[in-house]
């Protein structure tokens, strides 16, 4: 089975896999609570559609902002 769309993709768009990861999460999560009708399709895959179709936007912490000078 394949992944579509690849992590590769969808995580330029998170910026990380960890912010992929939380946010897809955080997403599905809220598709469960909410009781909308989703049909056969699973919350973490509807959450994965909506943030490669840019529906779903990930805001970053102040902290991430900032950037480090070596």
């Amino acid at each position: 089975m394949m992944n579509q769309p690849p992590v590769n993709e969808i995580e330029v768009k998170a910026g990380c896999r960890y912010m992929l990861v939380t946010s897809v999460a955080r997403r599905a999560r809220q598709i469960m609570r909410s009781g909308e009708d989703i049909g056969n399709e699973k919350p973490v895959s509807l959450a994965v559609e909506e943030l490669n179709a840019d529906k779903l936007t990930i805001k970053y912490p102040e902290e991430y902002k900032k950037t480090s000078e070596f």
